[in-house]
């Protein structure tokens, strides 16, 4: 739809709106036979009927034609729609964390919201990115074409990186959006077979994702220390180690191959803790991500104890996220320091946005 209605706005609110309809239709009249046409057919519907309201079709009617037949050299290389629309959106003539927060915006079923908490920053500040992305996409007449072959990798960090946030989005107890991003990291792994980066996301994904019986019980989120291994899907376990296994003989040695080397060690017992830090020592390295640090803090808890972890967390800048001061009131509850770890579950709580790891911290500082 972007590519041939050229104004992005108009193209994320009759998306929106399909998605919406088929919401309400396809479960009282059955799923169509093509759903991705559907859905089109549906959004460029949209696009017609708000330009007649508007009274502007004749001025846009360029708008609305139907695309060329691509021709042999315009063909995409990419078999997915929605992810052929992500590596459009992102352009290399938008910062990194533009193209991501845009992306998921616009295809990724993420709420501002949402988006902000997984940059940790303020609502309000990612929202002024979106719309700054949008503005330097309409000023500079960034066009919406399909890349050649040959330059797909200089987006594909990117892609792979919104991938991943729709997955975290999902693993929170959004199913079916985790669902979504394995299903694009499977497209991916076909697209990109020598890519150990993609294998390592799509490993990750399926290691994280064999949790999730496990992770919830009535609705309550278990901690992972309390989680029951009898309730990981094996089968995705299985799966998941496979394809971290053919990402380490592609030369995997990146953010994600180590990520699912660390999942894959989790699904172990007992788990190897000791490997467990190392691994999130050279994740650090890799990133330098303070979240990195953190769980390596977790790490290192079970290795040399509560207060070796302490020193850790308390020289990280993340005052502002709540698993920072959860982390911080559980290593502070093993020590002994109980008035403290009251304090940290009480600052966790005021920043805390859903509500199953709500009630857990309250069960939390109820046990204090």
């Amino acid at each position: 739809m972007v590519g041939y209605l050229g104004d992005l706005d108009l193209a994320e609110e009759v998306a929106q709106e399909a998605f919406a309809i088929a919401a309400e239709r396809w479960p009282r009249d059955g799923d169509p036979a093509n759903p991705a046409a559907w859905l089109i057919t549906t959004a460029r519907n949209r696009a017609v009927n708000r330009l007649r309201r508007e009274r502007v079709l004749a001025a846009k009617a360029h708008l609305l034609r139907e695309p060329p037949p691509p021709s042999a050299e315009q063909e995409s290389p990419i078999p997915d729609g929605r992810l052929e629309l992500m590596f459009l959106c992102c352009h290399p003539a938008l910062a990194v964390e533009a193209q991501l927060a845009l992306t998921l915006r616009s295809l990724g079923g993420l709420t501002t919201a949402e988006i902000a908490r997984a940059f940790l920053v303020p609502e309000p500040t990612m929202a002024q990115r979106i719309v700054r992305a949008k503005r330097k996409i309409a000023a500079a007449g960034i066009p919406f074409r399909m890349p050649h072959e040959d330059v797909l990798a200089e987006r594909t960090t990117a892609v792979l990186a919104v991938v991943y946030l729709i997955f975290n989005a999902g693993y929170g107890g959004r199913g079916e959006l985790a669902a979504d991003a394995i299903r694009l990291g499977r497209v991916l792994a076909g697209l990109l077979p020598r890519d150990p980066e993609v294998h390592g996301l799509l490993a990750l994904m399926l290691l994280l994702d064999a949790r999730r019986e496990a992770r919830f019980r009535d609705g309550d989120l278990v901690p992972l220390a309390e989680q029951d291994p009898a309730l990981l899907d094996g089968r995705m376990v299985g799966e998941g180690r496979q394809v971290l296994d053919r990402a380490l003989r592609l030369g995997g040695r990146g953010p994600y191959v180590v990520q699912a080397a660390i999942a894959s060690l989790h699904a172990d017992q007992p788990r190897d803790w000791r490997q467990i830090a190392a691994l999130y020592g050279e994740l650090h390295r890799l990133t330098g991500s303070p979240v990195v640090e953190l769980n390596r803090a977790v790490a290192v808890s079970e290795v040399d104890g509560p207060e070796a972890a302490l020193s850790i967390v308390d020289t990280l800048p993340l005052g502002s996220y709540h698993y920072l001061h959860a982390t911080r009131a559980e290593l502070l509850r093993r020590t002994g320091r109980r008035a403290e770890a009251r304090d940290a579950y009480r600052r966790a709580l005021e920043l805390v946005d859903d509500e199953a790891e709500r009630r857990h911290l309250e069960r939390r500082l109820g046990s204090l």
